[in-house]
Parts: structure tokens; C-alpha cells; sequence
């Protein structure tokens, strides 16, 4: 049996989503970015608007609100460097916590370097911000503060709508900016109830195609341009767009159902009861509240055994984890999420992720726990720490 369980890295693209963007692989195929737009490219274009507006309309946006980008990662870099090089005149102070993605503390680390002033808030032990910190950290000159919807290691689901609330109260004129890229198409997310200035959102994790993503930018809200070459998407980047991609991300979206991610979110539960149930010594990482954390996730630290080991032991018997963080998990070092949130080095390399997606099943899971005891038995007996 095959069991892929890393569907917060990336998720197979639905065969339905695929069926739709194969026509504009070979039939509608023109560009829609030409100053005077010939027939096949007004019919690309059409497309494309209609998926726009099938993604503003998803999470309460206006049309014009929405940039289409190249991922998750391009969405993030343009919000967070695009809002420092507007509004750098008037402020160099930024906010963001310490277990974002990569993609945002690579950029946030990058502005530092350029001069501007970088803090990060510090989360608890369940990965949630600290926002007493946050209040009191907001400055007059703070241009902007960064915080993830959802921790996509972990699951955490920060509290967005009230740090909004608190850092607008402090400083309206600071932007506020959510990578919701894990949060899209599995969480309740409409940007006027949650006010947030920039959103960042990927096809891929939801189903979708790889290539593909969007940046939310609220009316009003200013930001620059930081890739040239061309005029697309209301003049926010260049380059020639994704139109295929663009296409899948509006199939993704259709094909979003409520009660799928709760048989999901079952499926979810049911896994980490049975590892509770069967395997001793394991640490829950993230919110012990399930409902705190997102409904596919799962990440459970197993004691005296490493979690690499862990991750070849189930990938021989067709499982398909992963250890710690999926964009750390090349180095030897624990998992800068998790030893963030105040957990031993220990801890963290013995941290596994299960993430699951639509196309899991009840029998995938059994089938998981099994294999999953008999590979941690294995393990421990094997391990100087012994741990039985």
C-alpha cells in the first residue's frame, strides 16, 4: 500500500482540476497582457478574470484586489518587501513571530540586512504568539506586522482577527500581513471579517496545481512592485502569468467542500487517537485543543527514537511522512518550529508530521498505525535510550 501523508508540503492535484486547465495547455493558449488585445487573448483573458473573481468572491475580496503571483513564496515576498520599500520613509519597524515559514523570515532577515528593524514575537508552548508582546511592541513606526493564519507544521491557528484588532488600535497606518497559503479551502477565511491588508494564499496545498498563487491586497492598502518586466496583474509584477495555473487554482476552489474537510479532520482525530491508544512516551506538538489546530494536521514527538529514522523506517513500508519542518527537514538540526515553542532538541527530532489531503482513506490510516508501532517498537528496542 501507498499512503502519502505530507499534504502540508504539497497535495496531488486533483484529475477534475487537471481536466479543466489541459484546454488552455493547447486550445486557449494566447496571452492576455497585450496593449491591444486580439481575439484568442480576450478570451484568455476572460478566463482569467473569472477565476479572479472566483477567488475574491471565496474569501469577501473585490476582484481588483487579488494579484495573481507564482506561489505561495512570490505572494509572501511581495507583501512583506513590497510593504517595506513603500513605506520604508515613513518607519523601518517590522513584526512577525519565530516560527513563520521560510519564505517569511528570509525575507524579513533580508530587510534587516537592508536596514530595517526586524523583531520577532515569541510563541508558547502550543505555538501561539504572545500577544501581550505584540501590544506592546507596536510602534509609531511600525510599517508592518507578519503573522501566519496557520503554523503548517504544528497547525496553530493564530488568532488572527485579534491581532489585527490590537495592532490596529496601536498604529492604523501599520499594515498587517497573514500567510494564509495552509489556511485557504481548509479554514472558515473572509479578509473583512479579519481585516487584515495582505493575504498570501497557494493552489497547490489545497488540491490545486504548483506554480500558482495570489496575493489579497486590501483597496487603499499601497505596496511596490519588486518584479519588473512588464505590466501584469494591475501592474504588481512581470513576467508572463500562469494562465493554466490560474485556471486549476478557480477548479481548486470549486471543489472545496465543508464536509470533506471534516471527514478529514475525523480521519485526523481517529490517527492520533490510536497512536495515543498503542504507542506510550509520545508528546503532542501544537494546540491539544483540536479545535486550535487545522483539521488535517497532525505532529506527535516519539520518545527515544529519531525521527528521520522514523521517516526511512515508514517510507520502506510505502508511508510517506515527515520530520520536523518539510523546509528544514535537509539539515541534521532540530526543527526551529518546534524549539521555538520552548521543546527539547529531543523533542524535535523526534517530531513527525502527518498531514493528510482528499484523497486519504479510513484504510490508509489503519494501515498506518500498524505499520507505525511496529516501526517505533523496532526503533526503541534498537535505541541505547531503550524507552520500554
Amino acid at each position: 500500500m501507498k499512503v502519502y501523508l505530507d499534504n502540508a508540503s504539497t497535495t496531488v492535484t486533483d484529475p477534475r482540476v487537471v481536466d479543466l486547465m489541459l484546454p488552455v495547455f493547447t486550445e486557449n493558449y494566447a496571452l492576455p497582457t497585450s496593449e491591444f488585445i486580439h481575439t484568442p487573448g480576450q478570451m484568455v483573458k476572460d478566463l482569467v478574470e473569472g477565476s479572479r473573481k472566483s477567488l475574491a468572491e471565496f474569501i469577501g475580496a473585490k476582484s481588483i484586489e487579488i494579484v495573481f503571483t507564482s506561489g505561495g513564496t512570490e505572494s509572501i515576498n511581495l507583501a512583506i518587501k513590497g510593504a517595506a520599500l513603500e513605506h520604508g520613509i515613513r518607519g523601518k519597524h517590522i513584526l512577525t513571530t519565530t516560527i513563520e515559514n521560510r519564505a517569511v523570515l528570509d525575507s524579513v532577515r533580508f530587510l534587516k540586512r537592508m536596514g530595517f528593524d526586524v523583531e520577532f514575537i515569541p510563541v508558547d508552548r502550543e505555538g501561539f504568539l504572545d500577544l501581550e508582546f505584540l501590544d506592546k511592541s507596536v510602534r509609531k513606526d511600525t510599517i508592518l506586522v507578519s503573522v501566519q493564519t496557520v503554523n503548517d507544521e504544528v497547525g496553530t491557528i493564530q488568532p488572527i482577527e485579534e491581532i489585527v484588532k490590537i495592532v490596529k488600535e496601536k498604529n492604523p497606518d501599520t499594515l498587517v500581513h497573514t500567510d494564509a497559503t495552509y489556511a485557504l479551502g481548509w479554514l472558515p477565511f473572509n479578509v473583512e471579517s479579519i481585516g487584515v491588508d495582505l493575504a498570501s494564499f497557494t493552489a497547490h496545498k489545497l488540491h490545486g496545481p504548483k506554480g500558482i498563487g495570489a496575493l489579497y491586497i486590501r483597496e487603499g492598502a499601497k505596496i511596490a512592485k519588486i518584479i519588473d518586466g512588464g505590466y501584469a496583474e494591475f501592474n504588481m509584477r512581470g513576467g508572463t502569468p500562469n494562465i493554466p495555473g490560474i485556471i486549476g487554482f478557480k477548479g481548486a476552489l470549486e471543489l472545496v467542500v465543508s464536509n470533506e474537510v471534516e471527514r478529514i479532520r475525523r480521519l485526523r482525530d481517529f490517527l492520533y487517537k490510536q497512536i495515543e491508544k498503542n504507542i506510550t512516551d509520545t508528546v503532542l506538538m501544537g494546540p491539544k485543543n483540536f479545535s486550535q489546530r487545522h483539521p488535517a494536521n497532525l505532529n506527535v514527538s516519539f520518545k527515544y527514537v529519531e525521527g528521520e529514522s522514523i521517516v526511512l523506517y515508514l517510507d520502506m513500508k510505502g508511508i510517506a511522512v515527515i520530520s520536523g519542518s518539510a523546509c528544514f527537514s535537509r539539515g541534521l538540526e532540530p526543527s526551529y518550529v518546534i524549539t521555538a515553542m520552548g521543546h527539547s532538541h529531543e523533542d524535535a527530532h523526534g517530531s513527525i508530521r502527518f498531514s493528510l489531503g482528499r484523497f486519504n482513506s479510513e484504510e490508509e490510516v489503519i494501515y498506518t498505525i500498524e505499520v507505525l508501532k511496529d516501526v517505533i517498537k523496532t526503533l526503541r528496542d534498537l535505541s541505547p535510550l531503550g524507552g520500554n
